[in-house]
């Protein structure tokens, strides 16, 4: 019984940090709340607006995933260095974030007040960073295109610190 219970616990020890490379660099003061999900069928969509310059363009060849949640900062709250499986949009809902791009050796500051926002749309080695640099709670709703399927711990995957960027508590 001793045994089965100590290989129990290692396999849940093994199995936490399987997600997660070595030196990885997790979040902190953040909480995630899923807002919605859903598949959706392979598409192609293409709008051009004749009366102001605009365009878009959007394809799957296959159906993906879309998954809503909004994505809490405390002050001094991070995301990690990490990455995401497919595309992602998302909208600086209330105060203030600053994004980091782990290719950027100048590791310049990218500031998002409430109304702005970004698409990430870079392949699935693009290495970033969000903090809440300021003494306010900050909010993003963030939506997530990705594979059918991902379970919503994959939506992210945490990486170490490429080292560009020298924060305290890394």
């Amino acid at each position: 019984m001793k045994h089965t219970l100590l290989t129990f616990v290692a396999a849940v020890v093994v199995a936490s940090f399987a997600q997660r490379p070595a030196n990885a660099t997790p979040p902190s003061g953040i909480s995630f709340t899923p807002v919605g999900r859903a598949t959706v069928p392979a598409f192609d969509v293409k709008r051009k607006e004749m009366t102001i310059d605009w365009r878009i363009r959007l394809e799957a060849e296959q159906p993906i995933d879309i998954a809503t949640q909004v994505v809490t900062f405390q002050p001094g709250g991070y995301s990690g260095w990490h990455t995401h499986p497919g595309p992602v949009y998302f909208t600086v809902r209330s105060g203030t974030l600053t994004v980091y791009e782990g290719t950027d050796p100048a590791c310049t500051p990218l500031v998002f007040a409430a109304g702005t926002g970004a698409v990430e749309a870079a392949t699935n080695d693009h290495v970033h960073m969000v903090r809440n640099e300021t003494n306010s709670v900050a909010e993003a709703v963030v939506t997530y295109m990705v594979p059918v399927g991902t379970p919503k711990s994959q939506l992210r995957t945490d990486l170490p610190n490429p080292g560009n960027c020298t924060f305290r508590g890394f």
